[in-house]
């Protein structure tokens, strides 16, 4: 009796082998490959990443994004090749990603917004930069925020989801930056004079540019007096020395060549 119960459990044994061995061997197979395939996946887009000069913080992060999501597909498809069932299994992981999600949705909206602006670059590091309302230099680019340095050394911390769906001004994009400094100066004046004068100082100044060069335009005249625009043109970090400097060079031209402002007249109304 005891023979014949080993012999019906051996039948039952080597009728399952035969079953599913191919199976089990299939999904080996195909998980030594598939493994094989994520690597090489991982390494173009490694590859790819690198020669879109992504930064280095997101190169590593979507390399690790798209191989942990790899396996995972990867891992229920074995599963499902051997006979294990994947449909309750994918649907508490949709249902925890879900929940996570929503869970989440602010933080994951300033993670879509950080990919967003290290893959599109709207501005790097040391860009000065106006968004949100707020301007200052970029100091850091993180994968949730955006830090940037004010003039009068704050730190502001940016979502990079608002910024990424706001506007943004570069005012380092293009490398020069075009100045606009107003002054006034009695109708009296020769105007051409005074723009000759202002001009020929400007260019003696270290980050002023001579090409393109400064341009000086009157703007409106009232109460003979002349609103003279002058338009230095220099590099975008030397943009805040120029304006300040600017207002200086006008002021050693008005003194040392006897540029006249206009005339304040005041009404004085004395009541009988």
């Amino acid at each position: 009796m005891k023979f014949l119960n080993l012999d019906k459990h051996l039948e039952q044994f080597i009728s399952l082998l035969i079953e599913y061995a191919p199976r089990v061997i299939g999904a080996f197979l195909v998980l030594i490959i598939g493994l094989w395939l994520i690597k090489r996946l991982a390494k173009i887009s490694s590859v790819a990443m690198a020669k879109k000069d992504l930064d280095v913080s997101l190169h590593t992060f979507l390399r690790s994004l798209i191989t942990i999501g790899l396996k995972v597909i990867l891992i229920v498809t074995v599963a499902g090749m051997i006979g294990i069932g994947t449909t309750s299994f994918v649907t508490i992981l949709g249902a925890a990603g879900l929940a996570v999600g929503l869970a989440l949705q602010g933080s994951l909206s300033n993670f879509a917004g950080g990919v967003l602006l290290l893959i599109f670059k709207p501005y790097k590091v040391d860009d000065l930069i106006e968004a949100q309302g707020q301007a200052g230099t970029v100091k850091e680019i993180q994968i949730f925020n955006t830090i940037l340095l004010t003039s009068d050394l704050k730190t502001i911390i940016l979502p990079n989801g608002a910024v990424s769906n706001g506007t943004i001004v570069n005012y380092s994009k293009n490398g020069i930056l075009r100045g606009d400094v107003q002054i006034v100066v009695s109708a009296a004046n020769d105007i051409d004079q005074v723009k000759t004068l202002l001009i020929n100082a400007m260019l003696t100044h270290e980050h002023i540019l001579k090409n393109p060069a400064p341009e000086i335009v009157a703007v409106k005249i009232v109460d003979n007096a002349v609103t003279l625009s002058i338009k230095p043109y220099g590099l975008s970090q030397h943009y805040s020395i120029i304006n300040s400097d600017v207002v200086e060079i006008a002021k050693k031209v008005f003194e040392k060549h006897n540029i006249t402002a206009p005339i304040q007249q005041r009404i004085i109304l004395n009541a009988s």
